[in-house]
């Protein structure tokens, strides 16, 4: 396994290679304690959060200061365009309009970023459901970027994370998956997704060695 691992270390930090960080959906109705009573979170899992978002700008700053690219996956839930699926699926009404309480309604408080923001000029792509790719065009800006691997984070691990990231490797992007920059609301839901990640989808790191992956990039 150790020899596979430097392999797929190996093809990231090639000469020339152009990583990215996508980040998704750390948003006030997703991260914002205030907004998440509903959820019934745990005190530990409010802690983990909160480490979590802070871990996430930590390494948003280090893109930075590495002039790796950002990228700001973010739901918006449009009134205008039900998305009737979730409502089968959560309410059995697929006809039902979007709920005032549908997270990170376009234009609310709820979607705004949480304790970070998008930089001018970085690339910012809404999303309807899960996944940063579906219905967006997330991949062909990332080409025409000229870049070749992802770090995907955010929130949660096994909702839209998780898509994201299984998305970019379906469309050929070798992805990393950072285990201390995303979260679920449930510790068990958290390991059990970054252990399918790891099985079917994504490199699992962590941030410190990220950064040391970007800078070796770099030279």
């Amino acid at each position: 396994m150790s020899d596979l691992r430097d392999r797929q270390l190996a093809h990231l930090t090639r000469p020339e290679s152009r990583p990215a960080l996508v980040v998704v959906d750390v948003q006030r109705d997703f991260a914002d304690p205030e907004r998440l009573a509903g959820y019934g979170l745990t005190d530990a899992a409010l802690a983990t959060l909160d480490r979590v978002v802070t871990r996430i700008g930590d390494l948003v700053d280090a893109a930075r200061g590495a002039e790796v690219p950002v990228i700001w996956v973010e739901l918006g839930s449009d009134p205008a365009r039900p998305w009737r699926s979730s409502n089968w699926l959560r309410g059995g009404d697929y006809d039902a309009p979007t709920s005032p309480d549908e997270p990170c309604l376009i234009g609310t408080p709820g979607a705004e970023w949480y304790q970070m923001q998008p930089a001018e000029g970085e690339l910012r792509v809404v999303k309807r459901g899960y996944s940063g790719f579906l219905g967006t065009d997330l991949d062909a800006r990332l080409r025409a970027a000229g870049c070749d691997w992802l770090t995907v984070v955010g929130l949660t691990s096994e909702c839209c994370v998780y898509a994201t990231a299984q998305d970019a490797a379906q469309l050929d992007w070798p992805v990393v998956v950072p285990q201390d920059t995303t979260a679920a609301y449930d510790h068990h839901v958290n390991a059990a997704a970054l252990f399918q990640l790891g099985l079917n989808v994504a490199l699992l790191s962590e941030a410190d060695e990220v950064v040391e992956l970007w800078k070796k990039a770099a030279r």
